[in-house]
């Protein structure tokens, strides 16, 4: 992988942020798919350290929140025994902010409250204020929010009814029932805009974008860390490189924490740079891998 020239680095890169396979990107570059899953892997993970230094002192007036559903190695069945942590279900918790359309913090891990905690605590230390939030009806959000983001921020939840009995069920389904009724709740203060429109809009762009997310397909991710890697290079593409359809140019532009669009090369090269610094350590966006336990 370091013998790579940069131009095939960047060809790499630019078609796994497309929503390219790793095979399929074999098949369009010649590489090797091991080669394309290290290369990935280590610009991954130097995305999450760059997100980590540019995504702080946001000021943002609304936010909203939301998880997309995903596994590594297999499907959890339900009644199955208790997959570990790094295998089964993980849920990817996202923050948008609704004028920029940046995603400002995400977390993957399980959908409770731990990792609901350790998102939310993330999100309060990049954002500046008390902005207003809008969620799901997930009851850990409704118990954590108060507590972590704190008692001035107003917040409301949009609770969807769907036609089918089984409601819970319905929600995780492929292809959910139909909405009956929609609920908007005030949950703390009084929050003038309750809506996940923006947040969910951004769930299928990280499908369409991302092949690890896709659904009924078997590009599904096989390890955590690979899992991890391709969020966080989305996140950097996403924020930083695609140009935003509504605000017609990038979300980092939007929001003021950039000037100019980046180009692919831009972002393969900084990664690289961040990759070569002693001091940068990753601070922990997903958990890692510890004694057959995940540690935050």
């Amino acid at each position: 992988m370091n013998n790579l020239p940069f131009d095939k680095q960047v060809q790499i890169i630019s078609a796994l942020t497309e929503g390219c396979s790793i095979r399929s990107v074999e098949r369009l570059t010649g590489i090797h798919r091991d080669t394309i899953m290290r290369l990935g892997l280590r610009i991954g993970e130097a995305c999450e350290r760059l997100h980590d230094r540019h995504m702080h002192s946001l000021r943002v007036n609304r936010i909203e929140i939301d998880e997309v559903w995903s596994f590594v190695g297999k499907r959890q069945r339900k009644g199955a025994p208790v997959e570990p942590l790094d295998r089964g279900e993980q849920y990817l918790f996202t923050a948008l902010a609704s004028t920029s359309k940046a995603i400002v913090a995400y977390r993957m891990g399980r959908r409770d409250m731990g990792t609901t905690e350790a998102f939310l605590a993330d999100l309060r230390e990049r954002v500046l204020g008390n902005p207003e939030i809008s969620s799901d009806g997930f009851t850990a959000y409704e118990r954590m929010i108060p507590q972590v983001i704190g008692a001035r921020s107003a917040y409301g939840q949009v609770i969807k009814h769907y036609s089918t009995p089984h409601t819970r069920e319905a929600a995780r389904r492929y292809a959910p029932g139909t909405v009956v009724a929609v609920e908007y709740r005030a949950v703390q203060g009084e929050p003038e805009h309750i809506s996940t429109s923006y947040v969910e809009r951004s769930n299928l762009t990280i499908r369409m974008a991302n092949k690890r997310f896709a659904r009924l397909t078997n590009a599904h991710s096989k390890r955590l860390p690979n899992h991890a890697a391709s969020v966080s290079l989305f996140m950097m593409h996403y924020n930083f490189c695609r140009v935003h359809e509504t605000t017609r140019t990038t979300p980092a532009v939007a929001l003021g924490i950039s000037d100019h669009a980046w180009s692919i090369s831009e972002l393969v090269a900084a990664a690289l740079n961040e990759n070569d610094r002693p001091e940068a350590l990753p601070r922990g966006r997903f958990s890692v891998i510890d004694g057959g336990m995940l540690q935050p």
